[in-house]
């Protein structure tokens, strides 16, 4: 199973998810996130295999410093989040068929 971790190192709850990984013998794979922004269809992706809204990928606490409403469409939710991928809710944990948020970090073992 390929499993994939989009992290933020200066993130408590993104670096707990990838210990708690680390700590079942799992290497998963680290995407940088902020220096590798995922493409809008890598979004979309992660959208479906969450299986929630858009929305669900989003930082709102800080989404409207960018002019993003939470009733923005999923198609300018994924043109924010490309733009300023520091709005992407984290850690996210994809699997090649599910992905979980971490938060908890313990709810990524819901995919494993």
């Amino acid at each position: 199973m390929a499993l994939t971790i989009w992290h933020n190192p200066r993130c408590s709850k993104s670096r707990a998810t990838l210990a708690l990984l680390e700590e079942r013998g799992l290497a998963p794979g680290v995407r940088l996130y902020l220096k590798d922004t995922p493409t809008m269809a890598e979004l979309q992706e992660a959208m479906l295999r969450l299986g929630q809204p858009a929305s669900a990928l989003v930082r709102w606490k800080e989404a409207g410093e960018f002019g993003l409403a939470r009733d923005a469409s999923d198609n300018d939710i994924f043109a924010a989040l490309t733009a300023h991928p520091e709005l992407i809710e984290r850690p996210l944990v994809l699997t090649d068929t599910a992905a979980r948020l971490g938060r908890p970090p313990e709810a990524v073992l819901e995919i494993l």
